[in-house]
């Protein structure tokens, strides 16, 4: 599975992931209903694990520290601890509520930091022979139209519906990523736009889910692709590139790549 392993940075971490549910459940920060932030974010973790990530030990140790919070809230107490208050230094409740904020703040401000520097980018005069996006970095790029976790979720939802297979000893789909790159985005591009959850039809297997899934994330991250979501919570559906903008090829097969849905 080494070449199916995601880099955790991709996901920027779980006080991202939570920001994200906050954002999701219109809730507001400073009143962060923990019960149903642990219950949609240990499903999230279940995704994250499915993917074999490296370095999911921060996302457990924030689940676990969810679940302590919320059994202190659900199991009843005696009465002589209700009547002692709790220092606010002891509450971790407060204690991740002030750090999510603290996030909030960081992530608003590089907001704004990007916004600014667009707008100072569209003011600057250019030379008549400047190209806007000559030298571009795409692999800094964020996911446009819709945020990764927006991807993860919709993967959730198609793992629900699928009885994965378990054991690679079996069956094993070594496939390379570059392989699904070229082949998705031929037939995102003769298409137009395609449900993500099209991509993973025909297949159950866990190596090869994982590896449809990477490589719609290179392609609307290295790639020029782009996703949009009509509805909240409703299908997400990928597009190819804007006419005009450029992108990095990918590398073509060796030989005809087979149907996206065959084992």
């Amino acid at each position: 599975m080494a070449d199916y392993r995601v880099q955790l940075d991709l996901f920027s971490g779980p006080l991202d992931l939570l920001l994200y549910l906050v954002r999701r459940n219109e809730v507001d920060v400073a009143e962060l209903p923990i019960a149903r932030m642990t219950h949609q974010f240990l499903q999230f973790l279940e995704v994250l694990e499915f993917l074999d990530l490296d370095l999911v030990g921060d996302f457990i140790v924030m689940a676990s520290t969810l679940v302590e919070i919320k059994s202190r809230q659900v199991l009843p107490r005696a009465e002589e601890e209700v009547s002692d208050e709790i220092p606010i230094n002891d509450d971790p409740s407060s204690e991740l509520i002030q750090q999510l904020m603290e996030y909030k703040r960081y992530k608003d401000a590089a907001l704004a930091m990007e916004q600014r520097a667009a707008e100072w980018q569209e003011r600057y005069p250019r030379l008549s022979d400047d190209r806007p996006s000559a030298g571009k970095d795409h692999a800094e790029d964020p996911i446009k139209e819709v945020e990764l976790w927006d991807l993860v979720s919709a993967l959730s939802r198609v793992l629900q519906k699928k009885v994965v297979e378990q054991s690679s000893s079996i069956r094993y789909d070594d496939t390379p990523i570059s392989t699904y790159i070229d082949r998705i985005g031929a037939r995102v591009r003769e298409t137009g736009r395609i449900p993500f959850s099209e991509f993973f039809e025909g297949t159950n297997l866990r190596s090869k889910i994982i590896g449809i899934f990477l490589a719609v994330l290179e392609l609307l991250r290295h790639h020029g692709f782009r996703a949009d979501q009509i509805s909240e919570f409703g299908e997400i559906y990928v597009l190819p590139p804007v006419a005009g903008e450029p992108e990095i090829a990918a590398t073509a097969p060796a030989t005809e790549p087979a149907p996206l849905t065959s084992a």
